[in-house]
């Protein structure tokens, strides 16, 4: 049976709408769907992120960029977020904290990462992404299907629970992402050079070698393979 249009919700239509969309129509869409004031980007500042920032700079710079400053970041990774607002012209780059004294009742030692990291990337990733996000009514972020795990079958549009979410580089092959590097002439983050190929908060990260996933150095030896806010709903 043909599914009507009627049937969908509206991250579902526009899903099917987006299915084979370039990342610079999947946020054009969305920037039309809810304008600049109520779209949102999420970055990391990590080792891809410069591609999606790209084409959201080319799109409209001014779109608001969500930066999570969990206060165990690379010193590297916070150079790099300010070289790339420098070289895309971003024009609204907002760095979040984790609120201090949820920091000095759950974790006063940080030591939170070693004992109970899904607890850790909560009250430094999860809470403050959903006060930040509290504002708007979509958002856009860098997840790639390539990236396996629980991305290997996400949509290209997503309903988290409180507002739309848009994944433009869910189709994108890697060798696309190294094309829009090379193109742009994106500086690369500092790390990869000593063999960080994904980069998240210091003690959770680490060196991958060559025949292993790009992923592999995040939560070394433990199962958590996501931080929280792709998994839980930001409302």
């Amino acid at each position: 049976m043909i599914e009507k249009a009627l049937d969908l919700s509206p991250a579902q239509a526009l899903d099917r709408a987006l299915r084979s969309a370039s990342p610079a129509e999947v946020i054009e869409t969305a920037l039309k769907t809810v304008g600049r004031e109520k779209l949102a980007v999420v970055s990391s500042f990590g080792t891809e992120s410069a591609a999606l920032l790209k084409v959201m700079a080319d799109v409209d710079p001014a779109i608001p960029v969500i930066f999570l400053d969990t206060g165990w970041l690379f010193e590297e990774t916070l150079a790099y977020r300010d070289t790339l607002i420098a070289t895309l012209c971003l024009r609204d780059v907002r760095s979040i904290k984790p609120l201090e004294e949820t920091l000095s009742r759950e974790d006063p030692d940080r030591e939170l990462w070693f004992s109970d990291p899904d607890a850790c990337c909560r009250i430094r990733k999860v809470e403050p992404l959903a006060r930040a996000l509290a504002p708007f009514s979509a958002w856009i972020n860098g997840r790639k299907r390539f990236q396996g795990g629980l991305r290997a079958e996400m949509a290209v549009v997503e309903d988290d629970g409180a507002r739309l979410k848009f994944n433009p580089f869910a189709n994108v092959a890697r060798e696309e992402i190294e094309a829009i590097y090379k193109l742009a002439n994106l500086p690369p983050h500092p790390l990869m050079a000593s063999g960080y190929l994904s980069v998240g908060c210091m003690p959770c990260s680490s060196r991958t070698s060559p025949d292993e996933d790009a992923r592999a150095g995040r939560w070394r030896g433990r199962a958590k393979t996501e931080c929280g806010i792709h998994t839980i709903k930001t409302s």
